[in-house]
């Protein structure tokens, strides 16, 4: 049985190497499988892709990608999905912080009968922000996509090779491998493992990217905005029809003589439903561009080089 694992490399110049050292010395351990690393550099823009470069020179298992700019960290999977041939695909950071010597834990689990197992923190070493996010995109994964609530996503996973081909078959611009696992099957497992604290730097995350992954998750796999966005516009009108009955009434009937509706309330209605409206009309022109930028045939990623040992020699 062969493994693959793939690696986003991204500002991991200092955590590299250690990290594929100890992915070595967890597949040492678990002599029977045969492996493969492949290492996406997301045009990182300090010497990760140097890095790359001199272990794959080293080790001949290894196989390096260069992206020809950054696509993002779902981008960097796809493109090291594309590459893997192993009959389990392990995902994992490049920072350190999913430790590679419990990757067996994952592979069992697979072996066991699952086709995807999650790794599920015990104790989370991730920042505040990190944490925000990770759970703002629990949540939109649970009503957007279906997730179990139970059910922990993080990006350290295993998959069995089936889930990775159907991975492989998604083409649009805006790959969402979560989105991409969680249709293709359920059978989906949690495996507890333990969380260690960067190895060096800081998370590559900012709020914006965080943004962008949360906005990219909710608008690639599930049309519930707009259905969403219709509920609210039918909700908004209910509501009106309902004020304007309330108004017609207490004219006639409680305030014949010199009632008034007020300016404050009047302004409040409008900025309330106009603001709306602009949402509305923002998530539809988001939905459109995204199927505008898709018929342009948009890649996921450009892939700039590639290094394989055979090549070399």
């Amino acid at each position: 049985m062969r493994i693959s694992y793939i690696i986003p490399c991204y500002r991991s110049a200092e955590t590299l190497k250690a990290v594929v050292d100890e992915i070595d010395d967890t597949m040492t351990a678990i002599a029977e499988h045969d492996y493969e690393v492949i290492l996406v550099n997301d045009d990182s823009p300090d010497g990760t892709y140097d890095v790359i470069k001199t272990l794959c020179q080293e080790k001949s298992h290894l196989i390096g990608i260069n992206l020809a700019r950054n696509f993002g960290q779902h981008a960097a999977l796809m493109a090291g999905f594309h590459k893997a041939n192993g009959d389990i695909v392990v995902c994992l950071d490049d920072d350190g912080q999913t430790p590679a010597k419990e990757a067996g834990k994952l592979i069992k689990a697979i072996k066991d009968g699952a086709d995807v197992a999650y790794a599920k923190y015990i104790h989370k070493q991730h920042s505040g922000l990190r944490n925000i996010g990770s759970k703002l995109n629990d949540l939109m994964t649970q009503v957007m996509l279906g997730k179990p609530k139970k059910l922990y996503i993080s990006s350290y996973f295993a998959v069995k090779r089936f889930v990775a081909e159907e991975i492989q078959r998604y083409e649009g611009p805006y790959p969402y491998v979560i989105g991409l696992v969680l249709r293709t099957t359920k059978n989906i497992v949690n495996v507890d493992v333990s969380h260690h604290a960067r190895l060096n730097g800081a998370s590559g995350y900012t709020i914006g990217k965080l943004f962008a992954l949360w906005l990219n998750g909710f608008t690639a796999f599930s049309i519930k905005p707009l259905r969403m966005a219709t509920l609210v516009g039918a909700a908004s009108a209910f509501a009106g029809f309902i004020y304007a009955l309330y108004t017609i009434f207490r004219r006639i009937f409680i305030q014949p003589e010199g009632y008034v509706i007020g300016f404050a309330a009047i302004i409040s209605a409008v900025l309330v439903i106009g603001g709306l409206i602009l949402l509305m009309l923002g998530l539809v022109g988001e939905y459109i561009g995204r199927m505008y930028i898709t018929m342009n045939n948009s890649p996921q990623y450009v892939v700039k080089e590639t290094i394989i040992f055979e090549q070399k020699a």
